[in-house]
């Protein structure tokens, strides 16, 4: 159980993060309209636009110091302009994205290893950033909780406030004794790792730094809301600080569903959601959209600058780009299918067609509404693995989606972005190259039956579901309804759970079953020309079983000997098998002296390429900024 939860402890508790904040938002969206929220963002005054704009630069100007400090604790300083590009890159890529290819500690590895930092040297800038945040919001969060300790959801309200007050300790606690321990000590032992403090100075700089930080970012959001009473902006950052955590430990890119309900929970005393819902998609299209687009233009001209002389020699290397494209239309379609489901739970505007006599269709598209946006979340998770399926099932979806708004008769900017994200998703097919285990192998009962059985709920639910109780509810507002009749209800949710169920299986890769690395899979490979170690765990191979490597298993990593060798169509499977493999086991994937043709899709798996000592033609992909000096010992 222990070993469970450690390996999956994470990801259940976002999910059930994410399926509170959906409640959240469907009960608090019921009385809303999209005009409403319209008109909501219409009031916010041009002052204040300007001035959370100005509000916006500085945050991520702050940010950049960061990085600068960073660079000054690893004993080689960067320069103000290079601290910006990095600090700005990582954090934008990061907290939209939330995907290994470009989380922060790899956009910082790309860039600082390409002004000549060591793998150490970078290492002491990532985690010198990551601490910055975290005393900053500890700092403030023991302030929040000695002065407005009420603001806490939940714990406000059933705890006494000299006890709220209590907690604030260990979160002062540990700045404190950070602070105390770098005036004293130059190196510390946590879990039988040394850790080299930055200095008294240093350590005050860093954590009035993170504070300034998580206060301007707060005072975006704040000042985009319309003035209630009682609201002070000292109880607002502890209402952001609630919700923000909850979204990092949701792991949702953005904190999607999960910072926005918890914002609405919070300011639920002092303000309507259309007000709350209006400046939260002003916030985010400050702080999180037009930053991301910038960050992902800069960071993919960054790659393609750097890789210039590559790029005349191998044309098939452009990872600088590519590698950003699946990831951000992952997160495309991820926010579209959670607008879906939100724009599903306000009324609806008004109805085009009426079937059945006063059956409306705009009436039933609360309900399917539900259903897309739920699909279209499963789905993400097939585009960040480049599956070919995914992208298919998303387009397709993604145009019923815009289709539902627009029978709901909402404006054409509540529907046109469903459209636009498809169209744009088009456009990208070549990066989704992946079969899944549709195509790669014959369709299995465990993705077969749920699919079939949901096919014959679906036609069983649309012959009954000209009943009132569907109309104006979601499918999982139907399962729980006591004015439901069971059968429908049984249905109903037997229907959506067996269809999520079935697009999860589709979207898994094939069996992933490696060979014993013995006389026969060493004479295959050499047949090959591929690599043969000595010794070895095993071998992989493609989904077609025409290419493969060995690997050895050296945790917390496993690693692949040279490229994959034999077909190099079904190379590229073999590449993100392994990618799957390590994942399943919980250890990181690497691969050691590989060639430049397969640099994109190593990049495409979240690897970073580094030359190989005394061969610039040959490289290691691997986490760089986790497992470099590792590897580079091996060398």
């Amino acid at each position: 159980m222990i070993a469970f939860l450690k390996r999956y402890g994470a990801t259940i508790f976002g999910v059930v993060l994410l399926a509170g904040a959906i409640y959240v938002v469907q009960r608090e969206f019921r009385g809303l309209s999209v005009a409403q929220v319209h008109d909501a963002m219409a009031a916010i005054s041009r002052h204040a636009l300007w001035l959370a704009a100005g509000c916006t630069l500085l945050a991520y100007a702050v940010l950049a110091i960061y990085d600068r400090l960073g660079s000054l604790y690893a004993g080689k300083p960067a320069s103000w302009a290079r601290s910006l590009m990095a600090s700005f890159c990582g954090y934008s890529l990061a907290h939209n994205l939330g995907f290994a290819a470009v989380s922060g500690a790899a956009v910082r590895f790309r860039f600082y290893s390409a002004w000549g930092y060591s793998a150490v040297q970078i290492a002491k800038v990532i985690g010198f950033t990551s601490l910055t945040f975290g005393l900053g919001g500890m700092a403030l969060a023991g302030l929040v909780l000695v002065v407005e300790p009420e603001v806490v959801p939940w714990l406000g309200t059933n705890l006494p406030r000299w006890a709220l007050q209590g907690l604030a300790v260990p979160l002062w606690g540990v700045v404190a004794a950070y602070v105390v321990l770098s005036r004293f000590f130059r190196t510390i032992t946590v879990f039988r790792h040394e850790i080299e403090l930055p200095g008294l100075k240093m350590a005050l700089a860093q954590t009035v730094l993170a504070t300034v930080d998580v206060a301007v970012t707060a005072a975006i959001f704040y000042i985009l809301l319309p003035p209630a009473e009682g609201l002070t902006f000292v109880r607002f950052v502890g209402i952001y600080l609630v919700a923000y955590s909850l979204g990092i430990f949701a792991s949702v890119p953005g904190g999607l569903g999960v910072f926005d309900s918890a914002i609405l929970i919070g300011l639920s005393p002092y303000m309507g959601a259309a007000e709350v819902i209006g400046a939260l998609l002003v916030f985010r299209l400050y702080y999180y959209i037009v930053p991301l687009f910038i960050a992902g233009a800069l960071f993919a001209g960054f790659e393609l600058s750097q890789r210039g002389a590559v790029l005349a020699r191998f044309t098939a290397v452009t990872q600088g780009s590519e590698a950003l494209e699946a990831p951000a239309m992952a997160g495309l379609v991820a926010i579209s299918g959670a607008l879906l489901i939100f724009i599903g739970a306000l009324p609806a505007s008004g109805g085009l067609m009426t079937i059945w006599g006063s059956y409306s269709l705009a009436a039933a598209s609360q309900f399917a509404a539900s259903v897309l946006g739920s699909a279209l979340l499963v789905l993400a998770y097939g585009l960040a693995r480049r599956l070919a399926i995914g992208w298919a099932l998303a387009v397709a979806l993604l145009l019923l989606g815009g289709l539902t708004v627009w029978l709901r008769g909402e404006a054409w900017f509540a529907w046109l972005p469903f459209p636009a994200v498809a169209t744009l998703l088009l456009t990208m097919r070549p990066r989704f190259y992946r079969r899944s285990r549709l195509w790669a192998e014959p369709l299995s009962p465990e993705a077969l039956v749920p699919l079939a059985a949901a096919a014959f709920c679906g036609i069983t639910l649309a012959l009954v579901g000209h009943r009132v109780e569907v109309q104006d509810s979601s499918w999982w507002e139907v399962v729980f309804a006591d004015e439901a009749p069971n059968a429908l209800r049984f249905t109903v949710g037997l229907t959506a759970v067996l269809l999520l169920v079935g697009l999860a299986r589709l979207l898994r890769p094939a069996r992933i079953r490696p060979l014993a690395y013995d006389e026969a899979s060493r004479a295959m490979l050499a047949s090959w020309q591929g690599t043969t170690p000595p010794a070895a765990d095993g071998v992989l191979l493609g989904e077609a079983r025409r290419a493969g490597m060995a690997f050895s298993r050296q945790p917390p990593l496993w690693l692949a000997y040279g490229d994959p060798s034999g077909d190099p169509a079904d190379g590229v499977s073999a590449i993100w098998r392994f990618r799957d493999a390590c994942e399943r086991a919980g250890v990181r994937p690497a691969f050691w002296d590989v060639g430049p043709e397969w640099l994109r899709i190593y990049a495409d798996i979240g690897l970073t390429a580094v030359p190989m000592p005394g061969r610039p033609d040959r490289f290691i992909a691997c986490r760089a900024e986790q497992d470099l000096d590792r590897l580079l010992a091996k060398a």
